[in-house]
């Protein structure tokens, strides 16, 4: 039934302590994770936005740039030097020397005649009056194309403007190195799935993008979908992974720079902190789990330990009120077998002036006769001794001090033992010294410290074996020995044997308070016991008792 209350209190903690334990656990963990997702994403939006700016920032500078210097250029030259060859040539050196990216240079009428040239391609004598860029420039005075094919059939835009020089207009028109622009576009890309390009506002690419697409090809991306500034939106590609897209227009907004990066790869930051967090909570958890376990388990040990510990306080505190009362009845008996040995004797006495008739002298069996009741009457006188002992162990007296004989005192006691000695096949010898002095001291006490401790050698023998009894002097004090050969006391418990109700005796054979009763007599009449013992050599305990003078009476 208890085992049964142990386990449902053993779940009820383990339950109640991981519920507390966990649950703040796994709500701080969650929360913790959704808020830094949260700032994750913000720093994200914001990494991307500030990318596509600061690139979009670099791009119209450059744009602005050659703008500038062309515009320079047409500004401080005649028409007349411009349409010069070799004028021309060394115009378009300085520009790349001081700029770079241009292809070529050339002079155009305001007919769209090509009227000079400088560049890897023919394009001398051309007209251009057609071509939309033309109208666009003598319309507006500076004009940046759209990437268009045009005569060379290669990618490339141009930048134009156009001079008034008295009543004649002319246009200064330079093509931009596509490569040089497209790698300042393609700078802004970053991780294995970061693209970045040009569009402009129907969506045709104006720079190489990264993946799957051309030049003058058409995106897939609504242009309508970026304000005016630099905007982020998220989107689903075709093979179902979110992209994040930032859009930043060029170009008084007829350009549309676009930076993307897959969310999974700008989340993998992010990813990988969630892994660790979930690593570390499931290793809180489980050292939560393994500690509950563990010291509710140790808890619940130690309640039935001391469950069991009471039990047996419990069934030994029964036992010593049984030995108690037997003790008590024993006393008792011993008294009333006092008066029926007294009769014996007497009777073996008037048997034995019987013997001296005339009559029972001419016996036969007169010897015989005499033999018997001599026999009668040591035995009679054995027992008396035994009742004597008993009686004298058994007496409640007050504390006083008493001439005592420390040999005689262990002689009484193993006459009480010997018998139980002798049944178990155990002989005890003694080693008595002579010169042992009659001292001061509690006789009854005493011998019931010998009593426990000879006692408890026979219990530990059991079997076949010798407990030898051993008395001396040494310096100002009497040590009595007692040696048997039994199995000895473990190391792990010779620390505890003198604890109450400690034994190593089976239930209902000990109640652990001998030796504890022994320890605190010598301890009270000024001794004290200390013990040997090696396990299957046996035990040798020892008891000094002070060498205290009689006071002369």
């Amino acid at each position: 039934m208890k085992t049964n209350l142990y386990s449902i209190l053993q779940r009820k903690i383990i339950l109640i302590t991981l519920v507390v334990s966990l649950a703040p656990l796994i709500i701080l963990g969650a929360v913790i994770y959704y808020q830094f997702a949260e700032i994750y994403q913000v720093k994200i939006e914001e990494q991307i936005i500030y990318r596509a700016t600061a690139q979009a920032e670099a791009l119209e500078l450059f744009l602005k740039e050659r703008t500038a210097i062309l515009s320079a250029m047409a500004d401080t030259h005649r028409f007349m030097d411009m349409t010069d060859g070799r004028q021309l040539n060394n115009i378009f050196q300085v520009m790349n020397t001081h700029a770079g990216a241009f292809v070529d240079l050339g002079v155009i009428d305001n007919a769209g005649r090509h009227l000079a040239y400088v560049g890897p391609y023919n394009l001398e004598g051309l007209n251009y009056f057609q071509q939309p860029w033309f109208g666009e420039v003598m319309s507006r005075g500076i004009y940046i194309s759209d990437v268009y094919m045009g005569y060379r059939q290669i990618p490339h835009f141009i930048i134009a403007v156009r001079r008034q020089e008295n009543d004649q207009s002319w246009i200064l028109r330079a093509t931009i190195d596509p490569y040089i622009f497209g790698n300042i576009v393609q700078a802004a890309q970053v991780g294995k799935t970061g693209d970045a390009y040009i569009i402009n506002k129907e969506g045709i690419y104006q720079t190489q993008p990264r993946f799957g697409a051309d030049i003058q090809s058409k995106s897939n991306l609504d242009t309508s979908l970026f304000g005016g500034k630099t905007s982020v939106i998220e989107m689903t590609n075709g093979n179902g992974n979110q992209i994040l897209y930032a859009g930043a227009w060029l170009k008084n907004n007829t350009w549309l720079l676009v930076i993307n990066q897959e969310v999974k790869e700008e989340m993998r930051g992010l990813l990988a902190t969630r892994t660790m967090e979930v690593i570390i909570i499931l290793a809180g958890i489980l050292a939560i789990v393994l500690t509950t376990i563990f010291t509710t388990f140790l808890a619940i040990s130690g309640l039935r330990a001391a469950d069991n510990k009471m039990n047996e306080l419990n069934a030994q505190l029964v036992q010593s009120d049984k030995m108690a009362a037997l003790g008590k009845m024993a006393a008792g008996l011993a008294h009333e077998i006092n008066n029926p040995l007294a009769v014996i004797l007497q009777k073996t006495g008037w048997m034995e002036d019987l013997l001296e008739d005339e009559d029972f002298k001419q016996s036969q069996n007169l010897h015989e006769f005499r033999t018997s009741i001599k026999k009668i009457e040591e035995h009679v006188e054995r027992a008396r001794k035994v009742v004597h002992n008993m009686l004298g162990y058994a007496r409640k007296m007050e504390p006083h001090l008493e001439d005592v004989d420390i040999n005689s005192t262990l002689r009484q006691t193993i006459n009480l033992l010997e018998n139980y000695a002798r049944i178990n096949n155990i002989e005890i010898t003694t080693e008595l010294a002579a010169d042992i002095p009659i001292i001061a001291s509690e006789q009854a006490q005493l011998q019931q410290v010998f009593l426990n401790l000879i006692s408890n050698a026979i219990d530990a023998i059991n079997k076949d074996g010798i407990v030898r009894i051993v008395s001396k002097c040494v310096q100002n004090s009497i040590e009595v020995q007692i040696i048997d050969n039994g199995p000895g006391i473990p190391d792990d418990l010779q620390s505890k044997i003198f604890d109450p109700f400690f034994t190593t005796k089976e239930t209902g054979r000990g109640t652990g308070l001998g030796l504890w009763v022994s320890y605190d007599i010598m301890q009270k009449l000024g001794g004290n016991i200390q013990f040997r013992s090696q396990v299957d050599q046996g035990t040798i305990f020892t008891v000094s008792i002070p060498m205290v003078t009689p006071e002369k009476k």
